[in-house]
């Protein structure tokens, strides 16, 4: 049985607080690399679970733009 929730979600969360504006998927990605965490393959991956996170009314808000970018929700 697979689980919906993405491993390392709280990687994700932990560089969206740390941030001092919203970011991208890219830099979330290039991050997370930095830090070690190789939970995520892609800057689409991170886009996509980051978007899922939202529409489910998870604490982080999407940006519109191009590209979007990603914050915590408040």
């Amino acid at each position: 049985m697979s689980s919906t929730r993405a491993p390392g979600i709280g990687a994700l969360r932990r560089v969206l607080a740390e941030a001092d504006e919203p970011l991208t998927a890219r830099e979330i990605h290039d991050r997370l690399r930095r830090r070690g965490v190789d939970a995520y393959d892609s800057s689409y991956r991170v886009a996509t679970v980051l978007g899922r996170a939202a529409e489910r009314g998870g604490p982080v808000e999407v940006i519109d733009g191009s590209p979007y970018r990603y914050r915590l929700a408040e």
